[in-house]
C-alpha cells in the first residue's frame, strides 16, 4: 500500500473544556474518495479542519506525505496547503464579491498570473461545474443555494488542488441538486487524479461516491478508553454492517435514539 497522502496519528482536539476528539488514526490514500459519515457533534468537520491544516491538534500527530505538519515552516505549510481545495458546508462565498471575483480570489492571492490567464481559468471552473459564464457577474444572494454549492466547488478547483474536501456538499439541497453534486464530485475525480474527502449525512452520497467510509462516534456516548472510530470499511461493508450503531445511523433507524431519549 502506498504512503498516505494525509495522516491523523493519536489525534485530539479540545475546545476548552471541551473534547471533540480522543486519539483519532485516520489515514487518507492518493487517488481515493473517504466519506466520513456519524451523528452531529461527532468530529467530523473538525477531522477535515485537522487534515487541512486548519486548526491544529491538542495532541497527536498531523502527517502529510509523512511529514510532521508541526516541523513544517509557515512559507511550507502554506505551500502545501494550496494544494487541499475546501468546500465548506455553506460554501461561505464572499458577499460582497460577484462570483467572478470569489472563484478568482485564491488565484489572486496565491499567483502571479496574468488577468488574462485567470480569467480563462475562472470561466472554465464555471463550465465545468455545469453553470454558464454569465454567472459571473451574479452576486452569492442571487443564486440558488445549489448554485452557491457549485461555485463554492469552481472556488476549491481553480488552484487545481491535490486534495479536495467536501463538508456536506448536499445539505440544504433536494434530491435531484444533490444528485447534481454527487456526479460533479465523480467527474472533478475522473478529470484528473485527486484526493477527495466528504462529510455527509446523505447516504445516497455514500452509496454512490464512496471508496472508504469511515465513522465517528460522540464521545459523550462513549465509555473511557472506547475507540471514536466505530467503522471503517467500504460502503456495501456499512449497510450490511450488523453493529447496532451503524445499523441504526446508515439504515435512518431512529429507535436506539428514542429509547436513549426516553431513558434521559
Amino acid at each position: 500500500m502506498s504512503m498516505p497522502a494525509l495522516e491523523l496519528k493519536q489525534v485530539s482536539r479540545r475546545f476548552g473544556t471541551q473534547q471533540v476528539l480522543r486519539e483519532i488514526d485516520l489515514q487518507v490514500f492518493p487517488g481515493e474518495t473517504l466519506v466520513l459519515i456519524g451523528e452531529s457533534g461527532c468530529g467530523k468537520s473538525v477531522t477535515t479542519k485537522l487534515l487541512a491544516g486548519m486548526l491544529e491538534p491538542s495532541a497527536g500527530t498531523v502527517l502529510w506525505q509523512g511529514r510532521d505538519v508541526a516541523s513544517l515552516s509557515a512559507e511550507e505549510k502554506l505551500r502545501q496547503r494550496l494544494k487541499i481545495g475546501y468546500l465548506f458546508q455553506s460554501a461561505a462565498l464572499f458577499d460582497s464579491m460577484n462570483v467572478y471575483e470569489n472563484i478568482a480570489f485564491g488565484l489572486h492571492q496565491n499567483t502571479d498570473l496574468k488577468e488574462s490567464t485567470i480569467r480563462e481559468i475562472v470561466q472554465d471552473q464555471i463550465r465545468a461545474v455545469g453553470l454558464t459564464v454569465d454567472v459571473g457577474r451574479k452576486k452569492p444572494s442571487e443564486l440558488s443555494g445549489g448554485m452557491r454549492k457549485r461555485v463554492g466547488l469552481a472556488r476549491a478547483l481553480a488552484l487545481a488542488p491535490e486534495i479536495i474536501i467536501y463538508d456536506e456538499p448536499t445539505t440544504g439541497l433536494d434530491p435531484v441538486m444533490s444528485d447534481v453534486v454527487n456526479e460533479l464530485i465523480i467527474t472533478t475525480r475522473e478529470r484528473r487524479p485527486v484526493i477527495s474527502i466528504i462529510v455527509t449525512h446523505d447516504m445516497h452520497t455514500v452509496q454512490k461516491v464512496a471508496d472508504r467510509v469511515v465513522m465517528l462516534f460522540p464521545l459523550a456516548g462513549l465509555e473511557p478508553g472506547q475507540p471514536q472510530v466505530i467503522f471503517e470499511g467500504t460502503p456495501e461493508q456499512a449497510f450490511s454492517s450488523r453493529e447496532e450503531r451503524v445499523c441504526s445511523f446508515v439504515h435512518g433507524d431512529a429507535t436506539r435514539r428514542l429509547q436513549k431519549m426516553a431513558l434521559t
